[in-house]
């Protein structure tokens, strides 16, 4: 066992946004995790990246809770990329890049940089501040930032959204790839079932704060008697019953 989330309970004021959730990741596994809007999957992966403190329960690395990681230890650790989180925009590319590599303490930053930049196609806007990027250019930016450490844990929050299918292609095969070779663990939240699909090792369906279903891609779409993921998911999402 790499990752086990026991008994995770978020609740603002009188608001229960995630309700005793429970699961397992393996190492070297992607798990996705699904819901719609409001589900409680981003208050989830805030709460484990230690950005969101939990109200009751436990996120263990290792068998050990990650409130008694010191801080760059749990830094070197972790990484994420998200659309929705918006790097400094004065900077250009090459400078936001060596900025979070001095933040992970990257040994041989520059070699670092200039071989994810080649791997991910970005050197071509190397020196465009952030904010004058398209948003298909910050993605991959973003994703360059989370691989910057070469992390043990990966979070992926929507990584191919904006994306042309040319590029969403070449960025899931990139990150394939990558995981295969650095034995990264991944958890994707992702709209794209597609995507889910051919990335995701298992996923776990949210709706209202609890998990409301998982297991394989597969086993899902048979369970439930649908004819691919994205119907599961409809059927799942819609319903009132818990399965």
């Amino acid at each position: 066992m790499f990752i086990q989330i026991k008994n995770l309970t978020k609740i603002y004021k009188k608001y229960l946004a995630v309700n005793n959730i429970n699961f397992k990741i393996e190492k070297n596994k992607t798990i996705g995790l699904l819901g719609p809007n409001g589900c409680g999957k981003t208050t989830s992966i805030g709460m484990m990246l230690g950005l969101i403190s939990p109200t009751n329960g436990e996120i263990l690395i290792d068998n050990k809770d990650i409130k008694n990681f010191k801080r760059d230890e749990i830094l070197s650790r972790l990484n994420f990329a998200s659309p929705y989180v918006e790097l400094p925009k004065k900077l250009t590319v090459k400078q936001n890049l060596e900025v979070y590599g001095r933040l992970y303490g990257i040994e041989n930053l520059n070699k670092r940089i200039e071989d994810i930049s080649n791997d991910l196609d970005i050197k071509n806007f190397f020196n465009t501040k952030t904010g004058e990027l398209s948003s298909g250019q910050k993605n991959r930016v973003s994703l360059a930032k989370s691989l910057i450490n070469n992390p043990e844990i990966l979070f992926l929050d929507e990584p191919t959204a904006s994306l042309d299918p040319d590029i969403g292609d070449f960025v899931r095969s990139y990150i394939q790839e990558y995981k295969s070779k650095n034995k990264v663990t991944i958890i994707l939240a992702s709209h794209n079932m597609s995507e889910v699909e051919r990335l995701c090792d298992s996923v776990i369906m949210m709706r209202k704060g609890k998990i409301i279903d998982e297991g394989t891609c597969k086993s899902l779409i048979q369970k439930h008697g649908r004819n691919n993921l994205e119907d599961t998911f409809l059927k799942l999402a819609r319903s009132k019953n818990e399965f």
